[in-house]
């Protein structure tokens, strides 16, 4: 997929955040597996494992004071349809690499302030089981 090599603000806010998430993540012992994991026009950010837990995590990354107010938080813009290919992606890459472990959907949330052009992290959430297959579809089934 192209559009990760594409130079913007908004890319490089993106990559900042998804840098900052690895090293949160293995900072609590997480094993990342894999980063940008790419199919079939679906994208997951971060692939970790942590015990017998394969997570899947997309990472939003948002700055202090730019706030959205149709967004209460970050996590908010991965909808159903973003679950959905997330979801999509995670059976590739386990069909690709086949484990024993249990699957887990989870979000990042990275907050960042902006200074003088340099980025420098405000607050990292971590949303364990943001979402999972029942979250994802029931949204298209009642409608």
């Amino acid at each position: 997929m192209q559009i990760l090599k594409i130079d913007t603000e908004k890319r490089r806010l993106g990559n900042f955040g998804e840098k900052r998430a690895v090293r949160y993540l293995r900072w609590r012992g997480y094993r990342i597996l894999k980063r940008n994991f790419v199919t079939d026009q679906n994208e997951i950010d971060i692939i970790a494992r942590r015990n017998k837990t394969t997570v899947f995590v997309e990472v939003k990354t948002r700055t202090v004071g730019a706030e959205n107010p149709n967004e209460p938080r970050p996590a908010s813009s991965v909808n159903a349809k973003k679950q959905r290919a997330i979801i999509k992606g995670a059976r590739m890459f386990s069909a690709y690499y086949p484990s024993n472990t249990k699957k887990r959907f989870d979000v990042i949330e990275v907050y960042v302030i902006q200074n003088n052009g340099r980025y420098k992290v405000a607050e990292i959430k971590h949303l364990k089981g943001a979402f999972n297959l029942n979250t994802a579809y029931e949204h298209t089934e009642r409608n």
